[in-house]
């Protein structure tokens, strides 16, 4: 096969330290574009990704590296105070079922374990339907008390609440009390009237 020469041109001559070797052609400007608007998006997201994962590890709310000492110390059970019978409360005693005389028989339990009857009253709650039968204690200190007047009546939960204060003072300040809410626990047999 022969060879074919061609004759030498402007192209021929080129400098030998330049480093070029064929043509060189402009890019494709739609291209350029596209490229570009793919590259910003994925810098962007790359940006967010980062800011969130730096944000939830400044906050605390992320670890890299968890170790058992960096993890929360499990809740601990709340210590229950041991029940105590302390007759210097006063009681109140609401019946809400609609089984009558419920709140008097518990007043006669809690008088034969000790309490003056002047500290211990009897009555109907506003309601019939209050499922288990309670006791409300104004403050933490007075969980003890609350714990054995349960004791006396033959159980009940506890609740620490002030919707009943007691008494009020002398000097219009109200008092500490133990209200006992019967519920329909307690309640025998037919209680619709």
């Amino acid at each position: 096969m022969p060879t074919t020469t061609y004759p030498k041109d402007r192209f021929d001559e080129l400098p030998a330290d330049t480093a070029r070797v064929g043509a060189h052609r402009a890019e494709n400007p739609r291209l350029r574009a596209g490229l570009l608007l793919f590259w910003s998006a994925v810098a962007v997201l790359v940006l967010i990704a980062v800011g969130i994962l730096g944000t939830l590890l400044i906050s605390g709310r992320l670890s890299l590296f968890p170790s058992g000492a960096d993890s929360a110390p499990a809740a601990e059970a709340p210590v229950e105070a041991a029940p105590v019978v302390d007759t210097s409360y006063p009681v109140l005693i609401l019946n809400a079922t609609a089984e009558r005389g419920l709140a008097n028989s518990i007043a006669e339990t809690v008088i034969a374990a000790g309490w003056s009857t002047e500290s211990v009253n009897a009555g109907e709650a506003g309601s019939q339907d209050f499922a288990t039968t309670t006791i409300y204690y104004p403050s933490a200190e007075d969980e003890g008390a609350a714990r054995g007047l349960a004791e006396v009546i033959g159980g009940a939960s506890l609740e620490l609440s002030d919707a009943y204060p007691g008494p009020v003072d002398a000097d219009g300040n109200p008092g500490t009390q133990l209200t006992v809410v019967v519920g329909l626990d307690r309640a025998g047999g037919d209680t619709t009237g």
